[in-house]
């Protein structure tokens, strides 16, 4: 008589540190990270050195560089396509304002617009951190019952605020004092930096929720 599956241990909904994928991994590794930053950071060398539309033909170029390469090595390639698209967007835009301040204002809208969805979802109690956690994971949204977990996701949903908040403070202010290299020199400084200490912050608060005893 043939065993049938073994079924699953039941659990009481709350995140497993087993169920935690490689951060890295999915953002392609370290070298993947790495290699994201280096267009802009072309581009900030380039535009002091040579100028405007030497640092945009520059900054497309490394980006295509590094998807090749990255293609060449069989790596992942959705990290380099996601870095071009975004990079040729923000070199249209300097192209059509014929600003180096163009550059960053895609990413500058995105802080804003990340910002607001995280600050908005904390307020009315459904934190962005916890759906998009579950969504990506495949669970559903029971999660929110559990008043453990709804503590640690507006925890990291207010901690991932902070971190956009941040750069659209800084970056905002350099880009209206029409500051490019410090525009770009931010950009790269408060980029993986803190999107690390915020992804490291809301592991941390959820593990720990999910060690936490169950209420009698």
């Amino acid at each position: 008589m043939t065993a049938g599956p073994t079924p699953e241990p039941e659990t009481d909904g709350r995140p497993r540190e087993s169920e935690f994928p490689p951060l890295l991994e999915q953002m392609g590794g370290v070298q993947g990270v790495v290699a994201s930053t280096i267009p802009v950071a072309v581009f900030v060398v380039t535009n002091i050195l040579a100028g405007l539309q030497p640092a945009l033909i520059a900054a497309i170029v490394a980006g295509v560089v590094l998807g090749v390469w990255r293609a060449v090595r069989k790596q992942a390639l959705q990290p380099a396509v996601s870095g071009l698209f975004a990079v040729g967007i923000a070199a249209f835009i300097a192209y059509r304002t014929g600003e180096a301040r163009g550059f960053y204002l895609p990413g500058l809208l995105f802080s804003a617009v990340c910002g607001l969805a995280f600050l908005v979802s904390v307020l009315v109690r459904r934190p962005l951190a916890g759906v998009v956690w579950h969504a990506i994971n495949g669970h559903d949204q029971s999660w929110r019952a559990d008043r453990r977990l709804l503590r640690a996701y507006t925890f990291a949903s207010v901690l991932w605020t902070l971190v956009f908040a941040a750069r659209v403070v800084v970056q905002g202010w350099l880009y209206n004092a029409d500051e490019a290299t410090w525009l770009g020199i931010a950009r790269l400084a408060m980029g993986y930096p803190l999107v690390g200490l915020a992804l490291l912050g809301t592991v941390w608060a959820v593990r720990r929720a999910g060690r936490e005893p169950s209420p009698a």
